[in-house]
């Protein structure tokens, strides 16, 4: 049993500790305002209710706030090292002394002398602190857990949503490589040993995302297969600018996209067209534009096919990135466009 509980304590011990995010404006506004509820509170609660002891209390409050939000926003990657126990209590103890320091200065301010310090106002006002810092370091461990659980289950659905596209990619470029074989069965083998190297590469990434010009490679080599179905009726019409290596994007976010507009807009038009993908980066975003030419109505019914692919992208920029993301098609002037816009990276976007 000791063992075991050694062990239990141990596990406890290693996991993160939830450092509290107080290095921002916003949550040192919450701080100050929750803070001045407290004093409200207390204020009310008994003893002479006065602009002075409101203005006393509300001074000793703030400096006690501020004053341990600071050290321990200072302190947070070392706090964040310390593991789930130690971190707390270290946490804890930096409340305490701040209290029982601001405690003897305003006793020594009001009374003039250190002995005349009313010993058990300052016995109060560590047992309100550590009240109050224990429930807030629960709250902000609950929140911790909770996050951990949104993001597993998040992951989740990125994972379903993205293994859905790819048997749709897998389909029609097995349909074209069953195209090729009575004719070139040479190429057709090409074909077979490119596009095995293009799910090679999207099951050894580690993660959901890739690097964006992987994912432009991705959509150059999908475009190389479908053209030796298409021949002269597939133009392309590249316009992108040079993608850094920072920048990422969702695996199988554009070779849809691409997909949907070689199947919908080139394929029913005996002539073809030109497909033009535009991409350019604005600020701390990436836009891309992918556009082709709009069937006429007759032959436009039979080519709309179901929107799985374009409802999937929503679903797992949504997913990723919150409303920051934008995902939207229109017609103009005879074409079909649709345009594509997210943050540079998941650090700019708002939890969802």
């Amino acid at each position: 049993m000791a063992e075991y509980s050694n062990q239990s304590s141990a596990l406890t011990d290693a996991r993160p500790f939830a450092v509290p995010e107080l290095c921002n404006a916003g949550a040192i506004s919450l701080l100050v305002l929750f803070g001045e509820l407290l004093v409200l509170v207390l204020l009310f609660a008994g003893g002479e209710v006065s602009w002075m002891r409101l203005a006393l209390m509300s001074l000793f409050v703030q400096w006690v706030a501020l004053t341990s939000a600071g050290l321990i926003c200072l302190s947070r990657r070392w706090l964040a090292g310390l593991g789930l126990v130690t971190g707390s209590l270290v946490a804890f103890a930096m409340v305490m002394t701040v209290t029982f320091v601001y405690g003897l200065i305003s006793g020594y301010v009001v009374s003039g002398s250190l002995g005349a310090i009313g010993w058990e106002t300052l016995a109060g006002q560590l047992i309100i602190a550590g009240i109050i810092t224990v429930l807030a370091l629960r709250y902000f461990y609950v929140q911790q857990q909770l996050r951990a659980q949104e993001q597993s289950e998040l992951e989740s659905r990125i994972q379903a949503l993205q293994s859905r596209i790819r048997p749709h990619f897998l389909f029609n470029s097995m349909n074209i490589i069953a195209s090729l074989i009575p004719t070139d069965p040479d190429t057709a083998e090409t074909v077979v040993e490119d596009l095995s190297e293009l799910f090679r590469a999207s099951l050894n990434d580690a993660g959901n995302q890739v690097q964006l010009a992987d994912e432009l490679d991705l959509c150059e080599r999908y475009v190389r297969i479908e053209a030796l179905r298409l021949g002269d009726r597939l133009k392309l019409n590249w316009q992108v600018e040079t993608p850094g290596r920072g920048v990422k994007i969702p695996l199988l976010t554009l070779q849809p996209l691409l997909e949907n507009a070689i199947y919908h807009g080139i394929q029913p038009l005996p002539e073809g067209g030109t497909i033009a993908v535009r991409l350019w980066f604005e600020g701390n975003r990436v836009n891309v534009e992918i556009d082709n030419p709009l069937p006429p109505e007759s032959l436009r019914s039979q080519s709309q096919g179901n929107k799985m692919a374009l409802n999937n992208i929503r679903s797992r920029l949504a997913v990723l990135y919150g409303a920051r993301a934008e995902l939207s098609t229109s017609q103009k002037d005879g074409r079909y466009v649709t345009a594509l816009s997210y943050p540079r990276s998941l650090d700019e976007a708002p939890d969802v």
